[in-house]
């Protein structure tokens, strides 16, 4: 959706190593946004954007408008139903139906043999796996990994909304993640264990007097452990699997979400 960073640029690479052409699609899309959310004042440089695309040597950029991708009389939508059920689709009900009718738009009008996603949403990316199998799209998903800032945030367009404060504080999700993978990799097998424990570790950190400052309090959303395939919550981990550790919540005012996905092989 624009607003380039790091992350969206690890993409662009893996493309290039990969394609003989790299084509990169730019649009704020209004349908995975809920009334009431960010996508007035989500951010935006188009000019920025494209300087970095060149730089990278991108081949083309897509920007359609939004009356080209949703004309007047448009009437037909996509979901995927199972897997955008829980997590961000309980908090976000009408996110993911948008997600997965502007993705098959995108791979419509630009036919692509290869799409490139980043493990940062991780739901989103199992979504439209999904979808690719369901609707037998001859479309090859990559998913590429989380790109993070040197202190370990992930990063997302939205972390521009953070205060200073606000940014110290989101560091804890990530805390949080790397704990809950230590227990994993140390055979606690218990996924409610790891969960409690990663609470603790959010609940700690607000218990300290700065936390008190309502503009840098957490608002845990979910913590959740789910199958990599299938996104299926587990009630015991297995040795052998692939899981991921979701975690979501408010940093004052600014939704943020992270994952860190854990190989038992």
């Amino acid at each position: 959706m624009g607003f380039l960073h790091e992350g969206h640029l690890s993409l662009v690479r893996e493309s290039k190593r990969r394609c003989g052409k790299t084509i990169v699609s730019i649009f704020v899309n209004p349908t995975q946004f809920a009334p009431g959310e960010d996508l007035e004042k989500y951010p935006r440089d188009i000019e920025r954007d494209k300087k970095l695309l060149e730089m990278e040597g991108v081949d083309f950029v897509f920007i359609p408008k939004a009356d080209e991708i949703y004309p007047y009389d448009f009437q037909t939508y996509v979901e995927v139903n199972e897997i955008s059920k829980k997590f961000e689709g309980e908090f976000r009900p009408t996110h993911f139906k948008g997600v997965t009718t502007i993705v098959l738009i995108l791979f419509n009008c630009v036919q692509p043999d290869y799409a490139f996603f980043g493990q940062k949403d991780a739901q989103q990316l199992a979504v439209i796996k999904q979808m690719v199998i369901d609707l037998k799209m001859d479309i090859n998903i990559v998913e590429c990994p989380i790109v993070r800032e040197k202190d370990g945030l992930a990063m997302s367009s939205r972390n521009v909304y953070l205060s200073p404060e606000e940014r110290t504080k989101a560091l804890t999700l990530h805390k949080a993640l790397l704990y809950g993978r230590k227990l994993i990799e140390g055979k606690e097998m218990n996924p409610k264990v790891v969960i409690d424990n990663m609470k603790i570790i959010i609940g700690e950190e607000k218990s300290k007097p700065e936390a008190y400052q309502p503009s840098a309090d957490i608002k845990l959303d979910y913590i959740a452990i789910v199958n990599a395939y299938g996104f299926r919550e587990v009630d015991l981990i297995d040795e052998g699997n692939e899981y991921y550790i979701l975690v979501a919540a408010r940093i004052g005012n600014t939704r943020l979400i992270d994952n860190e996905l854990v190989r038992l092989r």
